[in-house]
């Protein structure tokens, strides 16, 4: 990336503003207007581009709603679960027949792109692979595969891969592809759909155009990962242990480590320690891979641990690290950059498909990422954790994190002096664009945050989460500068409070945030819910100067918490309420105002009791937020009848003996087993299935070792939507488990639709227990 922009003045950043919301008008009435068929999406100003905000991009962005195409648009809709809300600007395009395409004009010269898509997962949550042709000028270049396997996540927090499961999101990923040679403005790039066998949908978001340059030679004195140490730069066999030795080597000699043009696996940390690792370009040396077994292990090059001195003194530059992560679990350090890196740099890295893309556990200080692309995590884009002093992310550019985008958390030991400055960050499917959770004279500033999807908003500050409070020095604490900000349909719904969370918000849930937070010079534009927000826990100091809202699903201020705030020269416009504040603390919150203010100020306040539906004005657009969303595209395959679907299902039991509990049912072992009480039938088994399925098999089974002596259970099964009334699937009879035969009881269903089920012996010939070693459930 290039280097970031100086900072403009308020009038000139405002005046820009305006101007990209007229721009994206203006091409929406080109695009009416052309000859080709188009999306003729709603205008929506582009979070990539804002005057003397955010990151200094090396690609040129087309959204696919504006482009030519004879598919289908989806959206606007911002509503969680839908497809069309994790897309940028809350729209796209989706492709599901053979012929059907998005064809984008080049407005500048570029020789790769990338893409950004969704397909539908597959029954097993597994995800599937398929291709799209790559066409120039209407000539066929290439297919460019593409894949589900790292999107579709389910269920509450931290989620699963379950399609049975509720609340599906993570719908997006993107991938890369090098043109081959450098084509001119005015080339059609045209993604086509030449078969729906292997998928019956494509949704295209946005493409990103760029000039890539040469690779990058190696630095003179240089160590070679491939010539000097074996490395291999194909990817077919596994290169951690040759470029962990170069990295240690260029320790102790003082010399550079340079990663040539290659695809090198990767299956656990490299551990680097002054020393400077360097590649050919991010896009011609990349880091990849996961240990085939042990799951826990993945690409990522880290510093050493605090606890373990960590390191200093490293320079991370010029490479990628595409990894392999296909679920969230919070305990797996499977992160792209970790550990604890003082006085260090990364710089122009592109990090996508790990858990975060730096998770960084202080103490530490004095690090910088910078010019670099965070793409397509599970987690947090970047966590500066628990004591991270004097450090930066800058001019970086972060899309489709699972959970905050930057995040700085000062858990148990003090963060102090950090800065979020220059970047952009666009579509957290969890959480927030940008938060510090604590932290002392932080600053938060020339950023641009945008498409947030819900339980967060764009710009959070907070006294929440464990560890942070003024007894450790950990609460937000000293001035919180937050200056120069865009935020563009930021704020959401929170799925658990049932109600919008803020564009800007601020809590102090853990104690009151009381110290001095300056909002300035800043632009709230088209808010999904309200414009600025406090809730759990006092807030004392926030003064905002120089801020335009300009459009507010519901109002500009909503008030949940007792406080004080100052106002100078804020406006707001296109609120939706016509009483723009709700406010049921009345006087526990006082608003002090000078001079400038208009649009946002009303008393009395609102004091409703119930939330209003948000209206949503599209860029300026007047429109309102749909409660009753257009219809996506199918996103969900029909049920495979071999699918095991209690297999890894949340289980209860009524009891259990020793080591011998209800998960041993459906862990997919055959050689593990439940076992209940002794001598106190009847007992259970319940099977959530996550959502109701027409289950017409339960297959019952016991170890198949002969030591098991052949038994007979008697037992019933029952269903339930609601785990509550239950329905009758089939009565109580004996049924045979005979090792000869596979130890196993198979039971024809009538295929009722069945949230839970549940199994109930009453006797067994083999042991005064019951006992299984697997209950599955099929649709067919």
């Amino acid at each position: 990336m290039t280097a970031p922009p100086n900072g403009r003045s308020l009038r000139r950043t405002l005046a820009a503003t305006v101007s990209m919301a007229l721009a994206a008008a203006g091409t929406l009435v080109a695009v009416a207007l052309a000859p080709e068929a188009h999306a003729a999406g709603v205008p929506a100003p582009s979070p990539v581009g804002v005057s003397g905000r955010g990151a200094a991009v090396p690609f040129k962005e087309q959204e696919a709603e504006y482009a030519a195409t004879n598919g289908t648009l989806i959206g606007p809709d911002r509503l969680y679960g839908h497809l069309p809300s994790e897309a940028s600007g809350r729209q796209a395009v989706t492709l599901d027949a053979p012929g059907e395409y998005v064809e984008f004009t080049l407005t500048a010269p570029a020789n790769a792109m990338s893409f950004r898509y969704s397909l539908p997962d597959n029954a097993a949550g597994t995800g599937r692979d398929a291709s799209l042709d790559l066409k120039i000028d209407g000539n066929q270049l290439k297919s460019v595969p593409v894949t589900s396997k790292y999107a579709w996540y389910y269920g509450g927090y931290p989620f699963n891969n379950n399609p049975g499961d509720s609340n599906p999101h993570h719908f997006y990923d993107e991938t890369r592809t090098l043109l081959g040679s450098t084509l001119p403005a005015g080339t059609k790039v045209r993604l086509q759909v030449s078969s729906t066998g292997a998928s019956p949908t494509f949704t295209i978001d946005l493409a990103d155009f760029e000039q890539v340059g040469t690779p990058i030679g190696k630095p003179s004195g240089a160590l070679d990962v491939v010539s000097d140490f074996g490395a291999d730069p194909t990817g077919a066999a596994d290169s951690t242990a040759k470029i962990q030795a170069a990295v240690d080597a260029g320790k102790a000699q003082g010399r550079a480590v340079y990663i040539p043009q290659g695809t090198f696996q990767v299956r656990d940390h490299i551990v680097v320690d002054q020393v400077t690792l360097a590649g050919a370009g991010p896009w011609y040396s990349v880091l990849t891979g996961r240990d085939p077994v042990n799951r826990t292990k993945a690409v990522g090059v880290y510093g050493k641990y605090a606890n373990q001195g960590g390191s200093k003194n490293v320079t991370l530059k010029d490479f990628a690290i595409l990894g392999d992560i296909r679920e969230r679990v919070d305990d797996d350090q499977v992160n792209a950059i970790g550990g604890a890196l003082s006085n260090s740099t990364v710089d122009n890295v592109w990090l996508q498909h790990t858990k975060c893309g730096a998770w960084m556990d202080g103490p530490m200080d004095n690090f910088t990422i910078k010019n670099s692309r965070i793409l397509d995590q599970t987690a947090d884009g970047v966590n500066f954790h628990m004591g991270v002093t004097n450090s930066t992310v800058t001019n970086t550019f972060v899309r489709n994190t699972g959970d905050d985008g930057l995040a700085m958390w000062a858990e148990n030991i003090p963060n102090v002096k950090n800065k979020f400055t220059y970047n952009t960050v666009i579509v957290p499917v969890l959480a927030n664009n940008i938060v510090t959770y604590g932290g002392k004279d932080i600053t938060i500033s020339d950023n641009v945050m945008a498409d947030t999807v819900t339980n967060g908003g764009g710009l959070h500050v907070a006294n929440r989460y464990p560890g942070v409070n003024s007894g450790q020095g950990t609460a937000v604490s000293g001035t919180t500068t937050a200056a120069r900000n865009t935020l563009i349909r930021a704020g959401n719904n929170d799925y658990n409070w049932q109600f919008g969370v803020g564009a800007v918000w601020f809590s102090g849930l853990n104690e009151a945030l009381d110290a001095t937070v300056n909002i300035t010079d800043t632009e709230i534009l088209d808010s999904s819910y309200a414009a600025i927000m406090n809730i759990e826990g006092a807030t004392k100091g926030l003064h905002f100067e120089n801020v335009r809202i300009d459009g507010a699903g519901t109002y500009a201020l909503q008030i949940q918490a007792p406080g004080n705030a100052s106002f100078t020269n804020v406006t707001a416009t296109h609120i939706a309420q016509s009483n723009p504040i709700h406010n049921c603390v009345g006087s526990g919150f006082v608003i002090t105002r000078g001079t400038g203010n208009s649009g946002w100020y009303a008393d009395p306040p609102a004091c409703t009791g119930t939330w209003p539906d948000p209206k949503w004005t599209n860029g300026g657009v007047p429109g309102g937020g749909p409660t009753t969303p257009p219809t996506d595209p199918p996103t969900d395959p029909p049920a495979d009848p071999t699918l095991n679907l209690a297999k890894g299902r949340p289980v209860t039991e009524t009891s259990h003996t020793d080591v011998y509990p209800a998960t041993k049912a459906v862990d997919g072992d055959g050689d593990t087993y439940w076992e209940s009480a002794n001598n106190a039938f009847p007992q259970s088994l319940t099977v959530d299935l996550g959502a109701a399925q027409a289950v017409k098999r339960v297959v019952l089974k016991l170890p198949p070792a002969a030591a098991w002596a052949t038994r007979t259970q008697t037992l019933s099964v029952v269903g339930s939507t609601d785990n509550s009334t239950f329905t009758t699937l089939k009565p109580s009879a004996a049924y045979t488990f005979n090792p000869s035969s596979g130890n196993t009881a198979t039971i024809s269903l009538g295929g009722t639709a069945t949230r839970y089920l549940r199994v109930t012996v009453t006797g067994n010939t083999g042991w005064p227990a019951a006992q299984l070693s697997e209950l599955e459930a099929y649709t067919g």
